[in-house]
């Protein structure tokens, strides 16, 4: 299966964009419920003013990536959100921060099959769960939100989560289900400026049969939208080629990663 990149944005010049660049799917993220309590010590969190309005802004400016929205964890209001990014025209679907095989069974029914069913994995309790989970009927793909569960299970730094065997479980679960596995975000390839080094990242999403993620803020900082056709095409190009490694190259880029975590992590 190809990779699937996704944009985050209710900007429709930047969404007419990343469609032109090949893109795969743009849309927005109103997830608000509890958020900004589980992530206050979070500084560069995530948490967007988007809303279910911006739909009707981003579909015209779509020529052939599907329009995609995150929700609000299952709640009261679930199916009014979901008839109206319906309505708004979106075709893929996300339901965070849930942790029982009961809420995805309910999302799943509200969806009914008029969209591509996405699940972001968060929470220890989804994780221990996964098994009943992925027996529900109706799931397309499932992504793992590195933020919150690594808040979830008391790690110091998202990305122990992408060199641990726990990640390495959850995708090896996913995949015997058929199923696309993704996690986190991709910034520019060959972008050394960060905390983590891009193309240590590239290269796990490699190791654990990733076909999925978003493109990062990090990824359209100080970017030109003439830029980002050819931005997107270095990623895709860098992830190709770690798709084609042996998988000693990739261990061995594991190992990299948490020598490099090691580093960063203070007791």
């Amino acid at each position: 299966m190809a990779f699937i990149l996704t944009a985050i944005t209710d900007d429709p010049a930047l969404a007419a964009s990343a469609d032109a660049a090949g893109v795969d799917r743009v849309g927005i993220d109103i997830e608000l419920l509890n958020k900004a309590a589980r992530q206050t010590r979070l500084p560069k969190a995530r948490i967007s003013s988007h809303c279910l309005a911006d739909l009707d802004r981003l579909r015209p400016a779509l020529r052939r990536a599907a329009l995609f929205a995150r929700l609000n964890p299952l709640h009261d209001g679930s199916a009014d959100e979901v008839s109206a990014a319906l309505d708004g025209g979106a075709r893929v679907l996300m339901l965070p921060y849930f942790t029982t095989a009961i809420e995805v069974e309910r999302f799943v029914r509200l969806v009914d099959g008029r969209a591509t069913v996405v699940l972001l994995l968060e929470t220890a309790a989804s994780a221990v769960r996964l098994h009943d989970i992925l027996a529900v009927d109706g799931i397309d793909e499932v992504m793992v939100g590195l933020n919150d569960l690594h808040l979830s299970t008391g790690l110091s730094h998202p990305f122990e989560l992408v060199a641990s065997e726990l990640l390495t479980a959850l995708s090896a679960q996913i995949g015997a289900r058929g199923l696309r596995f993704g996690f986190g975000g991709l910034a520019r390839a060959g972008d050394e400026s960060l905390p983590v080094p891009a193309d240590l990242v590239i290269a796990q999403h490699a190791r654990l049969r990733s076909e999925a993620a978003w493109l990062s803020r990090s990824f359209f900082a100080g970017l030109e939208p003439a830029e980002l056709e050819a931005e997107i095409g270095r990623l895709r190009a860098r992830l190709d080629f770690w798709a084609a490694q042996p998988e000693a190259a990739l261990e061995s880029q594991r190992d990299k990663l948490r020598r490099h975590l090691r580093s960063l992590i203070r007791p």
